[in-house]
C-alpha cells in the first residue's frame, strides 16, 4: 500500500511539471486522499473529484454538520458493548447507567443497535427474539427499548432502534436517487458514515419525559451495540463507532464493556478472568478501547480478580465494576453507585459542573457526583427496598402461547411487577401453556391437562396476553370462561380481549359458532364473526402494516377503566390487525358485556375496552391496546394495578373465610 501511494505521488509530481495547465484535483485512493495541483491520471477503483460542486457538497455533508453540532454542544455518547456471550446484560447495564445520570439532573436518551438484517423486530417470532416493544410513534422495536423507557422515564421513537436492515435500506435508497454522485458505494465510508449520522441524529433529537408532551434536547446518549463483539454482522457498526470517537473526540465519547467472570472449581471455587481478558483483546483488535469493564458474576468481584483483569486489559482497577447477582433488577444502579461509577463517568467525559479540573485520571475521581443525595436516587432505593419487603404473596396465572420463552411477555411481567411493588406483594407467576387447557385430547394428554387446570385454579388472578395464531386459542377462552364464572380477577390484552368477547358470544349470548375472522373463514356476517379484519389493513405486506402506536381511547364515565385511570381519555399503544365487530356491540351490551372504552378515527368506531359490571364480577376487564408498554416502576399502569389490587383483596377474603 505504501509503495502504491509513493508511485501515485511520483506520477502526480511528474504531471505537475509536464502538464502545468491542468486544473486542481483530488484523488481518493482506497480511502486515502491525495491532493495535487494537476492530476491527469485516473486510477480504476478510485475517484477523481475535479468539480467545485462536488467538493462543496463534500465539505457540507450531513455528517460534517452533525459532527460540528455535536462538538459545539459538547454532547456526550456512552457506548455499551458486550463480550463472551449474548444476553449478558448490556440492556440493564445501559439502563442503569441512565438512572445514575438522571440522578444528576442530566437529560438522557438511548439508542439500541441490532446487527440483524431485519428492518425492525415487527416480523420476528417471539420464540426467536422475545417480545416486540411498541413505541408511541408505532415503532416495532427490540425489547431493550422497554428497559430504556422504564429506567429513563422517557418516550423514545422508532429512530432509537437501528438495525443492519434499516441502515442498508437507507444507503441503498440514497444510492438510487443519486446522492452519492455516481461513486462506488462501499461499507466504508458510505455505510459507516450513515451509521455515524444516525447515531448523531438520535443523540440530538428531543425526547419527551414519560406522561408529558414537552420535549427536551438530550445531553447524553447511551448507545447499546447488540450481539457480541467479534460477530461478523456487527463489524460495520464497530468500525463506525471507532471512527465516531475519532471525530467527536476522546472527551465526548467513552466505551463500557460488559463481560463475564464465571466461577469454577470444586471444592474451592475461583473467579476466572480469562474470558474477559480475551474479550477485551478482541475489542482492542477491532480498534475500540474500553474505559470501563462491567463484570457479570454470581458473586462480587474479588480483589485478585480485579487486579488481574486490570493488568491484562490496561483498564484502571477502580474502573472495573462488579455486576454480581442481586435480589432484584432495581438494585443494579445502586450497586454501580457504590463503586463510584457515576463520578468516574462524569470525570471521564468532562461533564460540567461535576468534573474536577486538572484531574485527568478519571478512575481516581472522588465522589464528585453526589448521586446519593438526589431525590430520584432516594426514590430508586426505596423502590428496590420495597421489592424485598412485601406484605403478602400474589399468584398470577399467565395463559399464553409463548410461555416457554419468558422474554416473549417481558413487558407484561414488568407491568405486573410494578403493580406488585405498589401493592406491596411478592409476585409469583404461574406459566400456563394455553393449549394444555384444551380438552380435545389431540394436543394435550390428560395428565398435562389436569396439571394445567390445577395450576390455574390456584391463581389469585389471570392474565391472557396478546399473541398471534390459532394454537392455544380455545385454551385461552377456557381460562377466560373459568375466570368469569369463578369471579377470579381477569385482564385480557389485545387477542386476550378479543377472546373474552368471543367467549361471551358463545357461552352467554348463545352464538355457538362465534369466532375470529383471523382463524376461521366462512363465518356468518355480523352474527358469527365476533372479530373482523380492519378495513385499512394490508393482507399482503407483514412489516409495519398493523394498527400501531399510541391512540386515544375515550372511557365511559363511572366504568372500572375510568376509575382506575382517573381520566375520561387516555393514550395507549396498539399492535393489531383485527378488531371487535362493531355490529355485535349492541347485542353484547344487552347481554351484560359493556364496551367502556372506544376510539373514533377515520375508519369508524373502534372497541378498545370491555368489562363486566363490578356487581357481577370483582374485576373482569379486557383492552385492545397494550397497557404493559406504558407501565413504569414509579407509575404502574392502572389496568395492571387494578388487577393486583383485586387479586390481593380476593386472597385476603379467601384467607379470612378459611380461618
Amino acid at each position: 500500500m505504501a509503495k502504491f501511494s509513493i508511485i501515485i505521488a511520483l506520477l502526480n509530481l511528474i504531471s505537475h511539471f509536464l502538464i502545468p495547465s491542468l486544473a486542481k484535483s483530488q484523488y481518493n485512493i482506497n480511502g486515502f486522499s491525495v491532493k495535487t495541483k494537476s492530476s491527469p491520471f485516473l486510477i480504476r477503483g478510485g475517484s477523481s473529484s475535479s468539480s467545485d460542486d462536488e467538493l462543496k457538497q463534500s465539505s457540507n455533508s450531513p455528517l460534517k454538520d452533525l459532527l460540528d453540532e455535536a462538538k459545539s454542544s459538547k454532547r456526550k455518547i456512552i457506548v455499551v458493548t458486550g463480550g463472551v456471550l449474548s444476553g449478558i446484560g448490556k440492556g440493564v447495564t445501559a439502563s442503569s447507567i441512565g438512572v445514575l445520570l438522571r440522578s444528576l439532573g442530566l437529560r438522557v436518551t438511548a439508542l439500541k443497535i441490532d446487527p440483524y438484517l431485519n428492518v425492525d423486530a415487527g416480523t420476528m417470532s417471539p420464540f426467536e427474539h422475545g417480545e416486540v416493544f411498541v413505541l408511541d410513534d408505532g415503532g416495532e422495536t427490540d425489547l431493550d427499548l422497554g428497559n430504556y423507557e422504564r429506567f429513563l422515564s422517557v418516550s423514545l421513537t422508532k429512530e432509537s432502534n437501528l438495525s443492519t436492515g434499516k441502515i442498508y435500506q437507507s444507503v441503498i435508497e440514497r444510492e438510487r436517487v443519486g446522492d452519492y454522485l455516481g461513486k462506488t458505494v462501499q461499507v466504508v465510508p458510505h455505510v459507516s458514515d450513515a451509521i455515524q449520522e444516525w447515531v448523531l441524529r438520535v443523540a440530538k433529537a428531543p425526547v419527551s419525559k414519560f406522561g408529558t408532551e414537552q420535549k427536551e434536547t438530550p445531553e447524553i446518549c447511551i448507545v447499546e451495540l447488540g450481539g457480541t463483539l467479534g460477530d461478523i454482522e456487527s463489524m460495520p457498526f464497530v468500525e463506525a463507532l471507532r471512527q465516531l470517537q475519532e471525530q467527536v473526540g476522546y472527551k465526548n465519547m467513552c466505551f463500557v464493556h460488559v463481560s463475564l467472570v464465571p466461577i469454577l472449581g470444586s471444592p474451592i471455587s475461583e473467579q476466572k478472568t480469562k474470558p474477559t481478558q480475551h474479550s477485551v483483546k478482541q475489542m482492542r483488535q477491532l480498534g475500540l478501547t474500553p474505559d470501563f469493564i462491567c463484570c457479570r458474576s454470581p458473586e462480587p468481584l474479588e480483589g485478585p480478580a480485579k487486579r488481574k483483569i486490570s493488568l491484562f486489559t490496561s483498564v484502571p482497577e477502580n474502573a472495573i465494576i462488579s455486576l454480581h447477582d442481586v435480589s432484584n433488577i432495581y438494585r443494579v444502579p445502586l450497586m454501580m453507585s457504590e463503586q463510584n461509577l457515576s463520578s468516574m463517568l462524569v470525570q471521564r467525559l468532562r461533564i460540567k459542573p461535576f468534573c474536577k479540573k486538572g484531574n485527568n485520571k478519571y478512575s481516581e475521581a472522588s465522589d464528585v457526583a453526589c448521586v446519593k443525595n438526589s431525590d430520584l436516587f432516594k426514590e430508586w432505593k426505596e423502590l428496590a427496598d420495597s421489592v424485598d419487603s412485601p406484605e403478602s404473596e400474589c399468584v398470577i396465572g399467565m395463559v399464553g402461547k409463548y410461555v416457554d420463552h419468558g422474554d416473549a411477555y417481558l413487558s407484561v411481567v414488568k407491568a405486573l411487577t410494578h403493580s406488585a411493588i405498589s401493592t406491596r406483594q411478592k409476585l409469583k407467576i404461574e406459566w400456563i401453556v394455553a393449549s394444555d387447557l384444551e380438552g380435545d385430547g389431540e394436543v394435550t394428554d390428560e395428565k398435562t391437562r389436569k396439571e394445567a387446570w390445577e395450576k390455574l385454579k390456584k391463581c389469585d388472578g389471570i392474565v391472557v396476553p396478546g399473541g398471534f395464531g390459532l394454537r392455544g386459542f380455545e385454551g385461552k377462552m377456557s381460562a377466560i370462561k373459568y375466570a368469569r364464572e369463578s369471579k377470579t380477577p381477569f385482564l385480557g390484552i389485545c387477542l386476550g380481549m378479543q377472546a373474552s368477547v368471543i367467549e361471551y358470544c358463545r357461552n352467554v349470548v348463545g352464538t355457538k359458532n362465534a369466532h375470529s375472522a383471523e382463524f376461521m373463514e366462512g363465518l356468518q356476517e355480523d352474527i358469527e364473526d365476533a372479530v373482523i379484519f380492519m378495513p385499512e389493513g394490508d393482507r399482503e405486506r407483514m412489516g409495519g402494516t398493523m394498527r400501531l402506536g399510541a391512540r386515544e381511547t375515550i372511557l365511559k364515565k363511572g366504568s372500572i377503566a375510568n376509575k382506575m385511570y382517573g381520566a375520561e381519555t387516555v393514550m395507549e399503544r396498539h399492535r393489531h390487525r383485527y378488531e371487535v365487530n362493531p355490529a355485535l356491540v349492541s347485542s353484547l351490551e344487552t347481554a351484560g358485556l359493556q364496551f367502556t372504552g372506544r376510539n373514533t378515527d377515520r375508519s369508524g368506531e373502534r372497541m378498545e375496552v370491555v368489562e363486566l359490571d363490578q356487581e357481577e364480577h370483582p374485576y373482569f376487564i379486557g383492552a385492545q391496546f397494550h397497557p404493559e408498554f406504558t407501565s413504569r416502576p414509579e407509575k404502574p399502569n392502572p389496568l395492571f394495578l387494578g388487577l393486583l389490587q383485586a387479586s390481593k383483596k380476593a386472597r385476603f377474603e379467601l384467607t379470612k373465610t378459611d380461618a
